[in-house]
């Protein structure tokens, strides 16, 4: 079973516009709510794929009360852990030429009491876990340890971890040793405080993330696809050319796709070659919209994976 933890979660309100422009009108022509979160959406793409998935989160408020109804229909267990504050709302504005713009809440105050209960609904769902998914960014009132710490008792347990985040949450994570770690390009840059421009500096953050600590890195790196780097090998994963839509949302796909192929025993490199073809097919499908495994299978047949040679280690 793969666990899914979402932290932060948030009923995302989506509108889509005919163009996304500044100093001038543009026009509504849809909006709808759904549940929003890294781990959510995650679990939404593992149950597509016919994967066994388990969302943990938290809720509260008239918020909590709407995520869990959006949440009831689809399809995957979950368990909402619940909060005096009210959870987040986000904004997604999409256009019809493939512009997005996405507007995120910090997230509410927790407390102390409800994050031990947390862990607690974690630390007992982990016993039948094959994998954590550690997914998202932390309310600002919660430690920026606490994915780390979840990272060393799923160790003990022999649970593999994904981690998924930003910031202090990602610095402090990375130590602990996650099974992998799949920042974006931004969040790589934030990390290591650096332009990320080149491709050898693409490789060379790979590197040094897992310098950092992570047994294996995953760098999605939008359009360009990824660069992976474990113990042995070092490569990049080009896909095809595509028209994206909305990347919205790709990189839980990319996620989720990359711990479904481990759970099927593909190797690493393989592995992220699915999670690429996740991300692209879901970029090319309208706002929160996931690709099925079909569409997946359609762009992974298009992937290619180059190794590279291993630079010499930084000392």
């Amino acid at each position: 079973m793969i666990l899914t933890l979402t932290v932060n979660p948030a009923v995302d309100h989506n509108v889509s516009v005919d163009r996304l422009v500044f100093d001038d009108r543009a026009y509504i022509l849809a909006t709808g709510d759904a549940a929003g979160g890294r781990g959510i959406n995650a679990s939404r793409v593992l149950h597509a794929y016919g994967a066994k998935t388990h969302a943990l989160l938290l809720s509260g408020g008239k918020n909590g009360e709407k995520l869990e109804r959006l949440l009831q229909g689809a399809g995957f267990p979950f368990d909402a852990v619940p909060i005096a504050h009210e959870i987040r709302t986000n904004l997604t504005i999409s256009d019809q030429q493939g512009l997005t713009a996405k507007l995120n809440e910090l997230g509410p105050p927790i407390s102390e009491e409800e994050l031990e209960r947390l862990e607690a609904a974690v630390e007992k769902r982990m016993a039948r876990a094959q994998w954590l998914m550690l997914c998202g960014s932390i309310p600002p009132t919660v430690a920026a340890d606490f994915y780390r710490k979840l990272i060393v008792k799923a160790r003990a347990k022999g649970v593999q971890t994904l981690l998924d985040t930003d910031g202090d949450a990602l610095l402090y994570g990375i130590e602990a040793g996650p099974t992998v770690v799949t920042p974006n390009q931004q969040e790589a840059e934030r990390l290591l405080n650096r332009a990320l421009i080149t491709r050898a500096q693409f490789f060379d953050a790979a590197e040094r993330m897992k310098g950092l600590g992570a047994e294996s890195v995953f760098l999605s790196l939008g359009s360009r696809g990824a660069v992976g780097a474990d113990a042995t090998h070092l490569f990049e994963v080009l896909p095809p050319r595509i028209d994206a839509l909305s990347p919205i949302g790709a990189g839980d796909a990319a996620a989720a796709a990359f711990v479904w192929a481990r759970t099927k025993k593909k190797d690493f490199a393989d592995a992220v070659r699915w999670g690429v073809a996740a991300g692209t097919a879901s970029a090319r499908l309208p706002g929160t919209t996931f690709a099925s495994l079909a569409q997946t299978k359609e762009i992974y047949r298009q992937t290619e994976v180059r190794q590279m040679p291993r630079p010499a280690s930084h000392g």
